[in-house]
């Protein structure tokens, strides 16, 4: 944060007192003390990979699992689905409020919650791909240890969310680092597809071709046995475990919490704790308008496979489109980070946002073409990486807008991050369930190469109209979000000079 000029006045006032003061002036560079080297950077980045390579490795493959491997009926698979997401939703906001009353201890106060959670969501990650010998309560097997492991990538999360906040108090440290963050987190995502895509690909002969496909269930099973795809699954979840293990060793070896003296520590009850999310307008206004985008871009996303493949025709290439998509966002999130720095977060929100807008028009009013597809790739993976550094980029600015005007209250960081996401993963339900009935309307035919008109139009009205619609109202709603750089800068300046009058007085009470 900008240093406060209150402290070097306050201080300076002292010296005539006290000549003996060389404690308070090597505590005085705290430029020095919050800056994050690189590796701090990082560090703490690759903390954030789990959640995206476990997440993508789901999302890709679970329900195929279930289906062909698991060989459960449809019907127990889509509520082993629903139940988990909705589980996952609701167990965001009671781990925050358990984080929130958490104390400090030698490792912080997300650090333990962060190393304890670890174990068992590694152990209950591999067994959701492990197939149990016996047909009876199998599908109470996969219910239950789904529903765990998403209470413990929870309980990892949340906490490690709410890091952000505890790495540095100078907020240009905390939104590099978060951009750092949002790198590699896409990263997660590419490399969780590839390692499940890859290992599991060579198990499996699935036909791409159109003729081909009309013999799937007779043929697959006589190239490989079934056997050998479980063991492929259990062979790409022990990879994604190590994986999983090892980044959150870097993070913790690599990133210290750091406590916030002399911020005196209220606990709120879960009512307390509502009321204080809820009711607060800046941190409202923020959610329900990246809300609305997120929702936007999960129906682009989320149906994007689908449209290139049965819309446009390019079933062979939508793997690589999509690998395009995803490798754009990776490498324009630096650019989105020093566009924030230059022009400000709520501009970088209007322009990133909408830059996608024209290309998805485009792509639903021509001719299906494989290089305009690959094109609107791109445009999409730019405006994919702005929505996904933004929302993280912008919470901390809320937290301290709070923070000036409640200083007695403490212990709210992990409230506002779980809520958030609670509300993205709400979003991702919707889209999730509007896309499944729009295509169930139309007539889409399950395992079928060729799907009637009705399916390719709604496919369209997917990925076009209805986040267009979506990204211009949560763009409306932005408009009334009140933190501008004026009122940002304000704030950091505040901040500081609280914290540096705090410490100067801890620092004058421990030297007399």
């Amino acid at each position: 944060m900008a240093r406060g000029e209150g402290a070097e006045q306050y201080a300076a006032t002292l010296l005539p007192i006290r000549p003996i003061n060389t404690e308070i002036k090597t505590a005085k560079p705290k430029d020095q003390r919050n800056r994050l080297t690189v590796w701090n950077k990082l560090c703490y980045a690759v903390g954030g990979a789990p959640y995206q390579i476990t997440g993508s490795a789901l999302g890709f493959f679970l329900q195929i699992y279930l289906l062909d491997v698991a060989q459960l009926d449809p019907f127990h698979a889509s509520i082993i689905l629903f139940v988990g997401r909705a589980w996952d939703a609701v167990t965001d906001p009671t781990v925050g409020f358990l984080v929130s009353r958490s104390r400090w201890t030698g490792i912080g106060r997300m650090m333990p919650w962060i190393l304890c959670s670890t174990p068992f969501a590694v152990l209950t990650y591999f067994l959701i791909w492990y197939v149990p010998p016996f047909e009876q309560g199998k599908v109470l097997w996969y219910l239950i240890f789904y529903c765990l492991f998403q209470s413990m990538q929870t309980c990892f999360h949340v906490p490690y969310s709410a890091l952000t906040m505890f790495i540095s108090n100078d907020q240009k440290e905390r939104d590099s680092a978060t951009a750092y963050r949002m790198m590699v987190e896409v990263l997660g995502t590419v490399l969780g597809t590839a390692i499940q895509g890859q290992i599991v690909g060579r198990a499996t002969n699935c036909p791409t071709e159109p003729d081909d496909l009309d013999g799937r269930n007779s043929t697959n099973m006589s190239r490989v046995s079934l056997d050998e795809t479980k063991q492929a699954y259990l062979i790409s979840s022990g990879v994604i475990c190590i994986i999983y293990v090892l980044c959150t060793a870097v993070l913790f070896f690599g990133v210290k919490e750091q406590k916030e003296n002399g911020w005196k520590k209220s606990l709120l009850t879960f009512s307390q704790g509502l009321w204080l999310v809820m009711s607060y307008g800046p941190y409202i206004k923020l959610v329900i308008g990246f809300l609305f985008t997120s929702l936007a871009f999960m129906l682009l996303e989320g149906n994007f496979a689908l449209f290139i493949t049965y819309s446009l025709g390019h079933r062979k290439d939508f793997q690589n489109i999509l690998l395009v998509i995803m490798l754009a966002g990776t490498l324009t999130i630096p650019w989105w980070q020093w566009f924030l720095t230059r022009f400000g977060k709520k501009k970088a929100a209007y322009f990133g946002i909408t830059w996608a807008v024209p290309f998805m028009i485009l792509i639903v009013c021509i001719k299906s073409n494989l290089i305009i597809s690959y094109l609107v790739s791109v445009a999409a993976g730019v405006s994919v990486a702005a929505a996904f550094l933004l929302p993280w980029s912008m919470l901390p600015d809320v937290m301290d807008d709070f923070k000036v005007r409640n200083p007695d209250i403490h212990g709210y960081e992990a409230l506002f991050y779980s809520f958030y996401v609670f509300f993205i993963k709400f979003a991702s339900g919707v889209s999730l369930g509007v896309s499944t009935l729009s295509l169930k309307f139309a007539g889409y035919v399950t395992g079928s190469c060729l799907q009637p008109e009705a399916v390719s139009l709604t496919l369209k009205v997917l990925v076009s109209p209805v986040p267009v619609v979506l990204i211009a109202v949560g763009l409306l709603i932005l408009r009334t979000y009140p933190i501008d750089e004026e009122r940002r800068q304000g704030n950091r300046k505040l901040l500081q000079e609280m914290l540096d009058s705090k410490s100067e007085t801890s620092a004058l009470g421990s030297s007399v």
